[in-house]
């Protein structure tokens, strides 16, 4: 028998029409079956869920991110461009057990449910290779917690040093020696074990799905990245790569295959509905051409663009190319914070920077359409979650308003986009069922996540301290490197205005 909820006294969000009516719920189980009028009638038996001054919202979806921040918060050091960032990848992920894995993925989850998001893309990163064992223990963190989401293996059969002609070069003796030993797994290992994680996956696809995470495509063999589309296809599963991220990438894939990334990819048979690029910062007026074509998807990353100096992604070209775009946080160690609210201010705010033709700015509403129905599409959910709408998920967030953000509530999206920060959160609904009840979480024992996460840090920290080391006395060498080629000429610009 299927169960009935009504959530009753709320103002629930149109964010087309850019207001907030009265209306009540009906939610059938864990999907919504009706929003009507105040008092609407209800099955016997209903529960009732009382939303009085309430601001009822879709639950934000974040496009992309990386679960295994989560315990690396903090370490990345402040001004790392995004390649210093990469060689400080094995230092604030090595020596991970099975069970840090976990708590990491937890850690993340509960910080984005706590923020007022109700699923994610994750690319989540094992070394040397993806296990079955480790890509579930992730699942099973998201699925406990109820968050909804895309679990991908991050992977790559180059290193930063391999990927990058010339890296290498730049640093002295004797750390030269010591990069140079640095392999990954061969790309046909991590082919065989994402097949073993698709083939036995025994989560339900509704709430956690797999997909695939070839990291970035300077980062994969041309035979590596042919496989992943091959088996993205055979499982029906999406795929999700760092596209274009910074200037550095974009001219070596200049320089490599005579041609933009995008293309190259476009080349290989990798774009399609399946698949979505993450950043896409640096793409030119034809690679936006080419991946609205292809039915592909864009997740703008705003926080850790900034955060790493990358850029700002041509997001109103892409929009008005007709390309789907959504939204994510990227992970905690590299824009400090899993926080959706701000993640959809800055896309907004960004905008502004690109182009002082105010009428090309991101809207509010365009803003959070992207941080809801957008990353929808990113997951592959289009016609699932991402909108409170008869037949949608009851992914439901309810925010306070009585909190000062909203005193006096004179325009409900500006005052939502531009205002909130999380701190009005107050219940969160997924699949119909509470996870958040008056800033409580329902559904895992914070303070235990909490004690075993500062367990885990120390035990780390001391486990990865020389390698950590070595990393910050590359980082001089990396980023000289990678300021030189972005300071090469060659014409290319993160799109146009």
């Amino acid at each position: 028998m299927t169960t009935a909820t009504i959530i009753r006294g709320g103002r629930v969000l149109d964010i087309g029409g850019h207001r907030a009516e009265p209306a009540d719920i009906l939610i059938a189980g864990d999907s919504i079956r009706e929003i009507g009028r105040p008092g609407m009638a209800s099955p016997a038996g209903a529960a009732e869920l009382d939303a009085r001054d309430r601001l009822l919202i879709p639950g934000l979806i974040n496009a992309h991110t990386h679960a295994h921040g989560a315990l690396s918060r903090g370490l990345i050091p402040d001004r790392a461009p995004l390649e210093v960032l990469l060689t400080f990848s094995t230092a604030v992920n090595g020596n991970r057990t099975l069970e840090d894995k976990y708590l990491s993925a937890q850690l993340s989850a509960i910080e984005m449910v706590r923020r007022g998001c109700t699923a994610c893309y994750d690319l989540f990163v094992e070394f040397p290779l993806p296990t079955v064992q480790g890509v579930q223990a992730v699942a099973r963190a998201y699925h406990e917690v109820g968050l909804r989401a895309v679990v991908a293996p991050m992977m790559a059969d180059r290193t930063l040093w391999q990927a990058l002609p010339g890296l290498v070069e730049s640093v002295p003796e004797p750390a030269r020696r010591q990069v140079e030993q640095i392999r990954t797994a061969p790309w046909e290992a991590s082919i065989e074990a994402c097949r073993g994680i698709l083939r036995t996956w025994p989560f339900d696809r509704a709430r956690v799905r797999p997909a695939l995470g070839p990291t970035i495509p300077l980062h994969c063999s041309d035979e590596f990245l042919r496989a992943c589309r091959d088996l993205a296809r055979e499982f029906d599963v999406g795929l999700q790569t760092h596209l274009a991220e910074s200037r550095a990438q974009a001219v070596l894939g200049r320089k490599k295959y005579g041609k933009t990334l995008t293309a190259h990819l476009g080349d290989l048979g990798l774009l399609g509905p399946r698949f979505s690029g993450a950043h896409a910062i640096w793409l030119e007026p034809d690679d936006v051409t080419r991946l609205a074509d292809a039915g592909a998807s864009v997740a703008h990353n705003p926080l850790s663009n900034l955060r790493l100096g990358s850029g700002v992604a041509p997001v109103r070209q892409m929009l008005e190319g007709g390309l789907r775009v959504g939204v994510g946080t990227d992970s905690a160690s590299s824009s400090d914070t899993q926080n959706m609210f701000e993640a959809t201010r800055l896309a907004s705010y960004l905008s502004r920077i690109r182009t002082p033709d105010s009428g090309r700015w991101l809207t509010v509403d365009e803003a959070l359409t992207l941080a809801t129905a957008g990353s929808a599409g990113v997951l592959g959910m289009p016609e699932q979650i991402g909108r409170l709408a008869p037949g949608f998920k009851a992914d439901v967030v309810f925010l306070d308003l009585a909190n000062v953000n909203y005193v006096p509530l004179n325009d409900v999206m500006l005052q939502l986009v531009n205002g909130e920060s999380g701190a009005a959160v107050d219940r969160v609904m997924i699949d119909g069922r509470l996870v958040l009840d008056r800033g409580r979480l329902l559904t895992v024992d914070e303070a235990r996540v909490r004690t075993e996460a500062e367990a885990a840090t120390a035990r780390l920290r001391s486990a990865n301290a020389e390698t950590l080391a070595f990393g910050h006395s590359l980082e001089g060498f990396v980023g000289a490197f990678c300021l030189g080629l972005a300071r090469a000429p060659g014409g290319i610009s993160p799109g146009a205005a």
